[in-house]
């Protein structure tokens, strides 16, 4: 086969020869790429292309790195981190499996059964009340902010000197954003952003350092909250999604390895398989919890999430987003002395559009789907220019205290911005009676009985903004304000997203769609001033407008749908909003990925998309396999596991187990695989052949064990063994899984592809005619093909 058909992006190691090994290639942002090469050991078959292994979940060395400078991720598209490694989302079928199955009666099947509805039922009501508690602080701490602020304005308007009323605002914005900065890039970095990136990653496969901890959890929530309350054009949606996912990883446990304390429970669902389907219900909770659409969680989760999905588990997710919704309706209430109004679910409360009054004819469609394309080309823009942010910060943002002077100095901006803009405004508009002080409207310079109409986007929460913008009455706002503010708006919010501050994207997006949308029902009615009064309410442009606006960026299509008719109580508008998020991600697509993908990209994280490269069939097995692979006999020497285990350069996750041909130097053929945990699960209990009628070895190893050194298996470095220990023999056949998956050498690309998303795979074994291993596939070996400007391209591995 000729490999000149590709763009090659790096010559690998294995293909080359050894005298490559040292050489360093300089990145962009300051590191070097490694190269790994071939290392020769005995009869040992060797992969030289896969990565570093990262079993150890404490604080090692090089999450330490990762922790302390996130700098050192490879900033663009052409490049695939070594750090990060999959999940085994396929269940090991060896022998103590299948015999605790068999044992297992139907009640104790059923019992199982329970706990995951219990479990989810857990993760909903915690997700609940954690956004609960953000809420409430937030309200809190923005109202006594805003009153502050407002009263110092006042006072200063009528004798001069609002520059103080500026630093006033600007110093506590940029207070608060300081902690939540410090925070984040001091004590857990991979709490920046909304997380959504990191779940959707961790949900199709791959290992995230850190992403579903508890102290994650906490520098999450206390984050977002600063940073929301500071002011930023950020959302707290996107951190809800991350805290109900963390809150799933643990509960599903029945146990905090971070604090060390284990409850004896659910240790059934101990393992990747099981905690995914938890995180995917942790993942929808927090969509439902955010914006009060137990069905839109569902979709979001099946959408954007989950790479497996079954019936069952739609229920299960279900339950949980309703149990999340009810938990924080219902406290929310409590805390407001509405008790049993149940009437306005979310954080994110849009209001209720009244389907008599707002309504839409077959005729606006057009007008509809006109705003859908400028959606998209507005999202693509704003993808664009984050994406050239991204990497200037990648490059030169990369301390944690420059990060910090970052996020205080994007805080203060906004809030010189803000005050600019409503300093200089004159559309002064009269206080309505349902106008109250939780508004927190400006007089300024506007007559007794009015307020500043630019006061009400910018002087706000943003969600209290976007409900303004929906549904204030027609007059509200006059055309420079809102143009004015959807420019200034746009750049603040692809500034801000990025910072080292926990934060979401939702919000800010909504609020630019609403605001121009909101525009574009205006200029309608100008346009059309002696028409019907269907122009008349610029509400639900304002609404399709959020709606344009927010699918331009994140591209989501269904989910988003269904989110928004929830939150708006307006079924009606369901065709319209679908038609205009369809079409916003069809002309953004043309001219940039989504958001999430291009933050997924920029981590150079190896993701799988739901279907194989383009024009990739002709690429078999042969070609994309790693080999030769590192092999171990159903009884093999204590030494030779531990040398293997111990030896960085083949710091391999999986490896065949094979009957080895006498007297042949050629692969054996296949009888099982093995992976580094379960050897370091075996090497620390020491089962060993000779020592197997030893007191140290009466009790017989069972999957508890197995399931109580997970997740975080202790590395190789820190499990003794002695000399003589080296010499005893290990029987792999009990342990190992007998029946891996395997595909012949000419297997295309696609199907490969195919096999290892949908099962969920980590190896993939590729054999001969015979049944003899001759290579591995693994997920980088999949995800370094991709479709490129100038066709089928490869990527190159970096260290970081």
């Amino acid at each position: 086969m000729n490999m000149a058909n590709i763009t090659k992006k790096v010559s690998w190691s294995s293909r080359g020869d050894d005298s490559a090994r040292g050489e360093a290639t300089p990145l962009l942002n300051g590191t070097e790429e490694v190269r790994y090469t071939r290392q020769p050991s005995g009869g040992l078959f060797h992969i030289s292309r896969l990565s570093t292994v990262d079993l150890e979940e404490e604080i090692t060395s090089e999450e330490d790195s990762v922790r302390t400078r996130p700098n050192m991720i490879p900033h663009n598209e052409k490049l695939l981190s070594l750090k990060y490694e999959s999940l085994d989302y396929d269940n090991i079928e060896n022998q103590l499996f299948l015999e605790e199955e068999r044992r297992m009666s139907h009640m104790g099947f059923r019992c199982l059964e329970i706990s995951r509805w219990v479990i989810c039922g857990l993760i909903g009501f915690l997700t609940g009340l954690i956004a609960c508690f953000i809420d409430i602080v937030v309200e809190k701490l923005a109202g006594i902010k805003y009153i502050v602020v407002k009263q110092n304005i006042e006072k200063f308007t009528e004798v001069g000197g609002l520059s103080i009323s500026l630093i006033l605002w600007a110093v506590l914005n940029s207070s608060l954003v300081m902690v939540g900065a410090i925070i984040v890039a001091f004590f857990e970095p991979i709490a920046a952003g909304s997380g959504i990136p990191q779940i959707k990653c961790y949900l199709n496969g791959v290992k995230i350092p850190r992403v579903v901890r508890l102290k994650t959890l906490m520098v999450k929530v206390f984050g977002v909250i600063c940073s929301v309350a500071g002011g930023l054009a950020v959302g707290k949606e996107g951190p809800m999604i991350h805290s109900g996912a963390v809150v799933a990883a643990g509960v599903s446990q029945g146990r905090s390895t971070s604090l060390k304390k284990d409850f004896k429970i659910f240790e059934y669902f101990r393992r990747d398989t099981e905690k995914r389907d938890f995180v995917s219900a942790g993942a929808a909770a927090g969509v439902s919890a955010a914006f009060g659409a137990p069905v839109g969680g569902v979709l979001f989760s099946l959408e954007e999430g989950a790479s497996f999905w079954n019936q069952m588990l739609t229920w299960r997710i279900f339950f949980a987003s309703m149990i999340s919704t009810f938990t924080l309706n219902f406290f929310l209430s409590i805390y407001n002395n509405k008790t049993g109004d149940l009437s306005n679910p979310g954080l994110i409360n849009f209001g209720r559009f009244d389907s008599d009054s707002v309504a839409y004819n077959l005729y606006e469609i057009p007008l509809f789907i006109i705003m859908g394309a400028i959606g998209g080309l507005l999202g693509a823009l704003f993808n664009f220019l984050n994406y050239w942010l991204t990497i200037f910060r990648i490059r030169y943002v990369h301390r944690p205290c420059l990060q910090v002077i970052e996020a205080m100095l994007v805080a203060a901006v906004t809030a010189t911005v803000s005050f600019t803009m409503i300093y200089f405004s004159n559309d002064c508009q009269p206080l309505g009676q349902d106008q109250t002080k939780d508004d927190y409207p400006l007089q300024l310079f506007c007559a007794d009985g009015e307020y500043n109409s630019m006061a009400t986007a910018f002087f706000n929460t943003p969600e209290r903004s976007v409900r303004s913008l929906f549904h204030n009455p027609p007059g509200s706002y006059n055309p420079l304000t809102l143009g004015l503010f959807t420019l200034t708006y746009f750049f603040l919010a692809c500034w801000t997203y990025g910072l080292t501050v926990s934060a979401g994207v939702f919000i800010p997006s909504l609020l630019i769609g609403a605001a121009w949308g909101r525009l574009f029902g205006i200029l309608l009615s100008y346009f059309t001033s002696g028409s019907s009064q269907i122009w008349a309410d610029p509400g639900k442009y304002a609404l399709i407008g959020a709606a344009a606006q927010l699918g331009g960026i994140v591209r989501m299509t269904l989910s988003l749908t269904v989110i928004m008719v929830e939150a708006t109580g307006n079924v009606t508008f369901g065709l319209p909003i679908m038609l205009v998020l369809m079409t916003a991600k069809i002309v953004g697509d043309y001219f940039a990925e989504g958001l999430y993908d291009i933050h997924i990209k920029l981590q150079s994280v190896p993701f799988l998309h739901y279907e194989a490269p383009a024009t990739s069939h002709w690429l078999t097995a042969r070609e994309v396999m790693s080999s030769p692979v590192t092999c171990f006999n159903k009884v093999e020497k204590v030494g030779t596991i531990v040398n293997t285990l111990s030896n960085t350069s083949t710091n391999h996750n999986g490896f065949p187990v094979v009957i080895q041909i006498p007297d042949s130097d050629e692969p054996g053929m296949v009888c099982g695989l093995i992976l580094r945990s379960q050897l370091i699960v075996l090497l620390k209990h020491k089962v060993f052949v000779e020592r197997a009628r030893t007191r140290l070895s009466q009790r017989k190893l069972q999957l508890k064990d197995f399931r109580d050194a997970y997740p975080r298996f202790p590395p190789i470095q820190s499990i003794h063994v002695s000399q003589d220990e080296r010499e005893c023999m290990m029987d792999l056949s009990e342990f190992m899984n007998p029946t891996p998956y395997t595909v012949p050498q000419e297997t295309s690309l696609p199907r490969v592809f195919k096999l290892f998303r949908a099962l969920g795979l980590r190896h993939l074994l590729v054999v001969d005619s015979e049944n003899r291993v001759v290579g591995l596939v693994t997920r980088k070996d999949l995800a370094r093909y991709h479709m490129g400007k100038h066709g089928l391209e490869e990527l190159q591995l970096a260290q970081t």
